[in-house]
């Protein structure tokens, strides 16, 4: 979460239309419905020796609309070596490459046609399909990573007598644990206990953390005996010259929860500038990480336009230039724009590591145009294989190798400016990020509505504060 080096990140990407709920009550995603009648169709792109080419498309055979996001696909295959690493690449979508994603898993039960998947998915900007409609092509790719030779033959999910679109029940559909179409590979169905999404929701047997931030200000000494720090004095990211402010981080009861509100300030001048930042102790790797967190899209009086950023993230540091221990998942939501991008956006971005100078960056991102003004719940999760990205219930993003974290990172919220983002207007101006809540279930991957529970239980329970992660 650095100033000095977003200013390079930003690259052309999606321009979707993303629309979302921003009011208070927790989001908790549908079920397949049970209509939700969806077929897989494939036909092998290419039977070559470099690559393989599994073009697909999604159809809608049942009676109402199908939401693309949520729903992943798996094309089943043999590594040909174990320790073989792939990459994935969509040449071409009919709706469109940057709202498709591919990820690789190993599967828990390997055999003798099938020990990895490639794990499509899709974000909101995917759309949903009608009754009877399908996705168009989807012409997918993948290669092994040192470009060596693969062998088709083996893989399970492959035909290469599929020259044209066909059912295919070689490759599975799957809502969360729920599994619409095909069969996988003996004893890997998705749904299978364990799985990413297995129904059963948190262990109360494994570590986690929750925090409802009942706190009574910035220096309540409850806060740093259970991990946290508020940050203060100078130093990035932000306005150079600014400063961090304790005092701008205060708590009050909104609707019967404890809600801090990090502001952050300005004159117009650097040495007017007062930024805000809360941030926890490095001890949290794979798992799901949560939090619900109001944005603004304007200052609470005087001009607008500063080009701010509010943010749930995790960050492990950099140590060196490229250095592979460093991590960071980011949301970013910038309200007036910034890093060349003219108005909202919101960023999720996943980070293997970066050389400051000269730049080189080695991340994935995500972005969606459009306000995000007011409350949202924000998941993300980490296993072996992906990091996803939700927001208010809904897929928005997949990020897999190499940007999983390999070390332990800490949990940061922050309210900033981006360094020569400031309108020019010395009229005072304060912007406001509220959170309700932080929180983290190790090695457990949750979906946003078994968070959402899960945070309901500990409010009904008075549980306001747990912490046995290590």
């Amino acid at each position: 979460m650095r100033s000095t080096v977003r200013g390079r990140l930003r690259t052309t990407a999606l321009a979707a239309a993303l629309t979302l709920a921003a009011g208070g009550a927790l989001a908790v995603p549908n079920a397949a419905a049970a209509d939700e009648s969806v077929v897989a169709q494939y036909h092998t792109g290419s039977t070559g020796s470099d690559q393989a080419e599994p073009w697909l498309k999604l159809a809608n055979r049942g009676s109402g609309a199908v939401q693309l996001s949520g729903l992943t696909i798996r094309y089943y295959f043999k590594a040909d070596t174990a320790s073989s690493t792939y990459r994935f690449a969509c040449s071409w979508a009919v709706k469109g490459c940057a709202n498709i994603t591919g990820t690789f898993g190993t599967l828990a039960k390997p055999t003798a046609t099938a020990d990895r998947y490639l794990e499509i998915g899709f974000t909101a900007g995917a759309g949903s399909l009608a009754a009877g409609a399908d996705t168009g092509d989807m012409q997918l790719r993948f290669h092994r990573a040192d470009w060596q030779s693969l062998n088709q033959q083996d893989d399970y999910s492959f035909g290469a007598s599929q020259t044209s679109y066909g059912d295919w029940s070689k490759v599975t559909v799957q809502r969360g644990g729920t599994v619409l179409w095909g069969t996988a590979p003996e004893g890997n169905d998705p749904g299978d206990p364990g799985d990413p999404g297995d129904p059963g929701g948190p262990d109360p047997t494994k570590p986690a953390l929750f925090d409802d931030l009942n706190y009574t200000a910035h220096n309540d000494p409850r806060i740093s005996q259970r991990g946290w720090t508020v940050k203060s004095g100078q130093g990035g990211p932000g306005v150079p010259g600014a400063t961090w402010a304790p005092e701008q981080v205060t708590f009050a009861q909104e609707s019967g929860n404890s809600i801090m509100t990090l502001r952050t300030s300005t004159d117009g001048t650097a040495a007017g500038t007062r930024q805000t930042e809360l941030y926890h102790q490095r001890k949290f790797t794979k798992g799901t990480y949560a939090s619900r967190v109001y944005f603004s899209d304007a200052p609470n009086s005087g001009p607008d336009g500063d080009h701010m950023v509010q943010t749930f993230f995790t960050i492990a540091p950099l140590d060196a230039p490229m250095d592979p221990n460093y991590g960071e998942l980011d949301f970013e939501y910038l309200p007036n724009g910034g890093w060349g991008e003219p108005s909202n956006i919101l960023y999720t971005t996943s980070w293997e590591t970066y050389n400051p100078e000269p730049w080189q960056a080695v991340n994935a991102h995500t972005e969606v145009r459009q306000s995000y003004a007011g409350w949202h719940d924000l998941v993300v999760t980490v296993d072996n294989t992906s990091i996803k990205y939700y927001v208010d219930g809904q897929l928005f993003a997949t990020h897999g190798e190499p940007y999983l974290p390999e070390t332990a990172m800490s949990i940061n919220l922050n309210n900033w400016i981006i360094s020569g983002g400031l309108v020019a207007s010395n009229t005072p101006r304060a912007y406001d990020e509220k959170v309700d809540y932080v929180y983290y279930a190790k090695d457990q991957i949750l979906t946003p509505a078994q968070v959402a529970a899960q945070v309901a239980k500990y409010r009904t329970d008075g549980v306001t504060h747990t912490d046995n992660v290590s």
